[in-house]
Parts: structure tokens; sequence; C-alpha cells
């Protein structure tokens, strides 16, 4: 198991040219080889970015992708006709002196019409330019299936797919032999976003998953299930799994603390890390880590990507003490709470603040796991 004690999520501010460009290339106004281009440049800097500030753990800062989920969508036939908002709709609150609030209405016509047909892999080329261009951990971030309950529409849907599960199912397929295919590349480290899982804890945000036709308890075990079916038995891979309550243009959907699906969701995944947002008060305490088997590690997601503020040192380190309470020190590492850029639309923080915090993460593993491991790992 990679055991690295400084991590981060995954995603990056995307640059304002690359941002520009998608639109330009969407709209015919630049050619898609103008756009690979300029997709490739911010790639190549997000990863120097994470090695400049000593980051042993290196994504391509989902670079390529619309959000963090969208690359399955791209990747498959049979969604119907979707958009940025098929992964952003809901009630959505901030600080209501930056942000403020912003409500997003589910699309009226999202819902899966045909039966999946793959059309390409996911995320294949990601980890193969990834791979190229640095020596470091490379990890890979794939969505949860389960996550994909927002494109089933009991209306839309049932011709297709007559039940849930049997749409499900297919993702699963799916989102399985991608990781067939990555580890075949040599990805030795892929991550699970599993956001709505700690979405059941609020009932604003439960209330939708519920209405599909599933209580939250069968939600999360049977969503858990198929997570295990796409992270199987692999030697040699270490698999995270990241809960977090939502996280776009600094807002967030869900408040709550871990206790209704820490029994579930730790001992019954089978990813060896657990990536948990821990960054205020919306998150409860540290103590549902009880449930955390002996043999997984927990990422602490203690640094904030929704605020410019940078966080004292001592106060993560004494986070982190307390948290060890609970988790043997050996077994807990620390990152960000989440991504700086969930989709393309990112968080109210800039280059500079997103790379003093990324510093700030490996600076913290550094004073509280030993200066003697410069990237503060092991496998």
């Amino acid at each position: 198991m990679i055991a690295c004690h400084a991590d981060h999520i995954g995603s990056l501010l995307r640059p304002s040219e690359l941002i520009s460009a998608r639109e330009d290339a969407a709209s015919g106004r630049i050619s898609r080889a103008r756009f690979k281009a300029l997709e490739d440049r911010a790639v190549e800097d997000a990863i120097r970015l994470q090695e400049s500030v000593g980051l042993p753990v290196v994504t391509d800062g989902e670079q390529r992708r619309l959000s963090f989920q969208s690359q399955f969508a791209e990747s498959v036939s049979g969604l119907g006709d979707w958009d940025l908002n098929a992964f952003l709709w809901g009630n959505w609150r901030g600080d209501s002196s930056t942000v403020g609030d912003r409500t997003i209405e589910r699309p009226a016509g999202l819902g899966v019409v045909e039966k999946l047909q793959r059309r390409r892999h996911l995320s294949v080329e990601e980890f193969v330019f990834l791979r190229a261009r640095t020596t470091r951990i490379r990890k890979i971030t794939l969505p949860s299936p389960s996550l994909w309950a927002n494109f089933w529409s009991p209306q839309r849907s049932r011709a297709a797919y007559p039940t849930l599960e049997n749409f499900l199912a297919d993702v699963v397929d799916i989102l399985r032999e991608e990781v067939v295919e990555l580890v075949r590349l040599g990805a030795t480290y892929i991550q699970l976003d599993a956001p709505h899982y700690a979405l059941l804890l609020d009932p604003a945000t439960c209330s939708f998953y519920e209405s599909q036709g599933w209580s939250a308890e069968r939600y999360l075990e049977r969503g858990i299930e198929m997570d295990n079916a796409i992270i199987g038995d692999i030697p040699g891979v270490t698999f995270g799994f990241h809960l977090c309550r939502g996280n776009q243009g600094s807002r967030w959907l869900a408040s709550g603390g871990y206790e209704r699906i820490a029994r579930t969701a730790f001992r019954r995944a089978r990813a060896q890390r657990f990536l948990l947002e821990y960054d205020d008060a919306r998150s409860g305490s540290f103590e549902p880590l009880r449930e955390v088997p002996e043999d997984k590690l927990v990422v602490l997601g203690l640094i904030t990507t929704k605020r410019p503020h940078l966080e004292a040192m001592d106060e993560l380190v004494s986070r982190i003490r307390e948290a060890s309470r609970f988790v043997p020190l050996e077994r807990l590492a620390v990152s960000p709470q989440c991504g700086f850029s969930n989709s393309v639309i990112g968080n109210a923080v800039t280059p500079a603040d997103q790379e003093r915090k990324l510093r700030l993460v490996v600076e913290t593993a550094r004073r509280v796991w030993g200066e003697d491991t410069p990237l503060l790992c092991s496998s």
C-alpha cells in the first residue's frame, strides 16, 4: 500500500486560457489540435507545480475535464443530452460575505435514454501523458459508480433501464474495464471520488437520492458493494476513497459528521486510503475514525480549498494529534479537503493561494512525520 503522508485530491485551477480555449474549440473557432496542445501545456504546468512544492503524489490536475466526473459522460453513448449543470445542480451554500448562496436547477431533460456503450477509455489518455512526465506516484481519479444515480430518471430511462440497479450495473462494468486498462498501463494509485455518500448525512441533500427509489441505508450499502466491484483485489495497486460535502465555486452542499455512514463506509470499502473532508465544523469530530480498520490509512483534509486564508501550521499539527487518538499517527496523512477546481468553475482562490496551500501540505507532513523523508512516502 502507498503510505504517503502528504497528498491532494486531484483537481487544480484551470488557466483562463484553457477555459477560453475549451469554449472556442466547442464552437469551432480553434482546431481540436490547437485545443489539445493547450491542454497538454496546462497539464505540464500542473505537474511542475506539484513537483516544485514537493508533493509525492502527482495528478494531471484534471485539466482535461469539464468536471471531476465528466470524463465518464464524454466516454459513453446513451446518456442523452447533458451539459455542465448535470454535474452542478443543487442548492449551493457559501459565505455570505464572499460568494453567497447559489441554486442550480436540475436539467429537466436529464436521464439516460439508451443502453450505455463505451466509445473510448475515460482516463487512459490522462494516465499515459502523466506517466511520461513524472517519476513520482501518479494518481488517477474516477467517479464512484453510484454517483451516477443522478443520470437515471424514472420517466425518461425505463425503456433502456427499467431500474436504477440495471443502469448502475452497466456503469460498474465500464468503470471496472477502465481500472483493468489503467492497471495494465502501470497505474498504482487510483482514487474513487464519492461525494454523494456524505450528501446522505444532510436531509436536504439526502432527499434526492431517496427519491430515486432506495433508502439512504440501501443506497450506501449497495453503493459500497459497487465500489468494491471496481476495486477488486489487485496486487500492487492502492485505491483511495474520497468523501466530501460538495465543493464548487467555494460553495458546499451538505453538513454533518461521518457517524451515520462510518461503520458501513469505513469498514466495508476495500480502498486502502480514505481521503476525508475535515476543513471546518461541517465535517464533525474525528470520533467516527474509530471505525477505520487497522489496515487502512486516513488522509485528513484539513486545509481548505474554498478560501484563500492560509491555515496556521501549529493548528494543523494540533488537529492531526487530535485525530491520532482514534487512528495511530503512522496511519494518518494530510491534504486539502477537496480539489481546487472540481469543474472548470474553480474555487475563489488564486493560483498563488493554491501553491501556498499545496506547499503547506508538504511542510506540515514533514513537521509531523519527519524531515528526513523528502517525499514523505513509502509503499
